[in-house]
């Protein structure tokens, strides 16, 4: 790989280690659990824009531009684009095709289609997304067909729903996040955060 590539893989990897940085620092006072953080959300937004300008000069990162971490960083950050909706829809696009020709993960495009999924207030396809439920467990949000989602989670190389919940359910154990107290005022304020940045009417 040349030293332009190489330069684009080291930025993207610091790119998304500030991300990680920043986020274990608001995790370690558990102020990173209570709603969308200014400061988390000041480094994805930041990021994104990076992002956005890498694509338009490079075309998406894929491992042959800059190896597999450097394209599992930007798939990364791209995810952590929340508040960018045309970002994230473009990018969808452009992982899809790239799948198909192996530059990108077909697992990586599937967590990708359920968050804009999520985000536009509609039913997940492969059941990837969590969230705390009524009952005050970490649980799939809504899926479409949910009788059949392991068979799609199988085709791009998911394990199954089943053992990912109880996955997701151990890790949230280990951390200090904890169900919202009030479950209605948390399901409005993602609800009118969505709206606001422009992901649903």
């Amino acid at each position: 790989m040349d030293a332009a590539n190489e330069s684009l893989r080291t930025e993207l990897l610091d790119m998304i280690a500030e991300d990680e940085r920043v986020r274990a620092e608001l995790a370690s006072d558990e102020s990173l659990f209570r709603g969308y953080h200014p400061a988390m959300e000041s480094v994805h937004l930041r990021n994104a824009e990076r992002l956005s300008a890498i694509i338009r000069e490079h075309g998406w990162p894929t491992k042959t531009l800059v190896l597999e971490d450097g394209a599992d960083a930007a798939w990364r950050i791209l995810q952590h684009a929340i508040s960018r909706p045309t970002l994230q829809r473009e990018g969808l696009m452009l992982m899809r095709e790239l799948a198909g020709r192996g530059e990108v993960k077909a697992a990586q495009v599937a967590m990708l289609e359920d968050r804009i999924c999520v985000l536009e207030g509609r039913p997940q396809v492969y059941g990837t997304q969590f969230d705390w439920d009524v009952k005050g467990e970490m649980s799939p949000l809504p899926m479409q067909d949910a009788a059949t989602v392991n068979e799609r989670r199988r085709r791009v190389g998911l394990d199954s729903l089943e053992e990912r919940t109880s996955q997701v359910r151990r890790e949230i154990g280990q951390t200090n996040e904890r169900p919202p107290e009030d479950y209605a005022s948390r399901q409005r304020e993602i609800d009118e955060w969505a709206r606001r940045v422009g992901w649903r009417d």
